[in-house]
C-alpha cells in the first residue's frame, strides 16, 4: 500500500512538473537582478515607499534588486540609465514610463534585446503594448482624476485649480484632466506649473488664489505639491475653508486630513507598485507564469475615518 501511494505521489509530481518544463524561462534559479528605473528626483520623498517595496519583495524572493533614477528628474538622464540597465543584462526591468516620446526607444531595445520589462507607475496599458513590455502595474491616471472629479461634483465644487509639480510628465497631468472632465468643466487655465522647489510651490498657490479668489478647490498630485500647498493655505487663512483633495499620501497630507484641511488623498498604493513587479517577474524568470491582466494598484480614497493603519506606515509602506 506504502508503494503504490508513494508512487502516485511521485506521478502526480511528474505531472505537474513536465508542463513547467516545458515553458521557456530565462532563469531557473534564485539570485535573478532586476533594475527599477523611475522618473523620480532624489528629492521626491515619495519614492522611498518604492524603495521599501522592492528591498522587501527582494529578501523575500531571493533576488537583487536595483533602484536608479535620474538625480534631477531629467527625462532624457533616465532614458540613458534604461540604456545602461539594459547593457547590464538584467533578468528583468521596472520602469515608469512618463513620457512615452523620450523613454519608448529604449524600452523597446531592452524588450528586443531579450529583457524581460514591467511598466509601472507611469504609462498606460496601451503604451505597455506598444513598448512590449509585459504587463503595467500602476493607478490609470485618467480614471484616479475623473473618479476624484465626480467625487469633488458631488460635494458641489464647479471650479478648480490642479498645482502639477510634474509637468513634464505627460500621463501625470491625466489626472487633472481627468478631474476636470469629473467635475464636467473645461481645463483650461486651470493647471498650474508649480515647479519642484517648496517655497515656489508655495508663492505660485499663494499668487494664484490671489489672482483667481473665486477658486473652490485645490488638487495637488502630491506631496511634493501638496506639503507647500498647506503652508500656503495656513499662510492665507484658507486652511479648512477651500476644498483640497491630493493624489497621494504622506506624513503631511496624513496630518492635513486629520487636521480637516485636506478633504481625502487618493492611494495608489505605490508599495505594490513596486512589490508585485519583483514577484511577477522572478515567478516569470522561474515557472514561467504570468498574470492574464495589468495590475490596478488604484485608485483608493482615503479621509480622515481611515487614517489609522495609513497613518502607522505612512512614508514606509503606504
Amino acid at each position: 500500500m506504502k508503494t503504490i501511494k508513494l508512487l502516485a505521489v511521485a506521478t502526480l509530481f511528474i505531472a505537474i512538473a513536465a508542463p513547467l518544463a516545458m515553458v521557456p524561462t530565462s532563469a531557473s534559479a534564485e539570485g535573478e537582478r532586476y533594475v527599477l528605473v523611475s522618473h523620480a528626483p532624489d528629492s521626491d520623498s515619495w519614492w522611498n515607499t518604492i524603495k521599501n517595496g522592492i528591498a522587501l519583495a527582494g529578501e523575500q524572493m531571493g533576488v537583487e534588486v536595483e533602484y536608479r533614477n535620474p538625480p534631477t528628474g531629467d527625462l532624457a538622464d533616465m532614458a540613458r540609465i534604461i540604456e545602461q540597465a539594459t547593457a547590464s543584462r538584467p533578468n528583468g526591468i521596472i520602469t515608469t514610463l512618463a513620457d512615452y516620446d523620450v523613454l519608448s526607444g529604449p524600452i523597446k531595445n531592452a524588450v528586443a534585446q531579450g529583457v524581460n520589462v514591467i511598466i509601472m507607475n507611469s504609462g498606460t496599458p496601451e503604451q505597455t503594448r506598444e513598448v512590449g513590455a509585459l504587463m503595467f502595474v500602476g493607478q490609470p491616471e485618467y480614471d484616479a482624476g475623473l473618479a476624484a472629479g465626480m467625487r469633488a461634483k458631488g460635494d458641489g465644487i464647479k471650479s478648480f485649480v490642479c498645482v502639477n509639480h510634474v509637468i513634464s510628465n505627460t500621463v501625470v497631468a491625466e489626472r487633472c484632466r481627468g478631474f476636470a472632465d469629473g467635475l464636467g468643466v473645461e481645463l483650461g487655465n486651470s493647471m498650474l506649473d508649480s515647479g519642484q522647489d517648496p517655497a515656489e510651490i508655495k508663492n505660485r498657490v499663494l499668487a494664484y488664489l490671489s489672482a483667481n479668489p473665486k477658486t473652490e478647490a485645490i488638487l495637488t498630485l502630491g506631496p511634493t505639491s501638496a506639503d507647500p500647498t498647506i503652508a500656503a493655505l495656513k499662510e492665507n487663512g484658507m486652511a479648512g475653508d477651500i476644498y483640497f483633495g491630493t493624489f497621494d499620501l504622506g506624513t503631511e497630507i496624513v496630518n492635513g486630513i486629520k487636521e480637516g484641511i485636506i478633504k481625502w488623498g487618493i492611494d495608489q498604493q505605490p508599495f505594490l507598485q513596486a512589490y508585485l513587479p519583483v514577484v511577477v517577474l522572478a515567478n516569470y524568470d522561474r515557472f514561467g507564469v504570468l498574470p492574464g491582466n495589468n495590475i490596478n494598484s488604484g485608485p483608493g480614497f482615503v479621509t480622515k475615518e481611515g487614517l489609522e493603519l495609513v497613518e502607522m506606515y505612512a512614508g514606509q509602506y503606504r
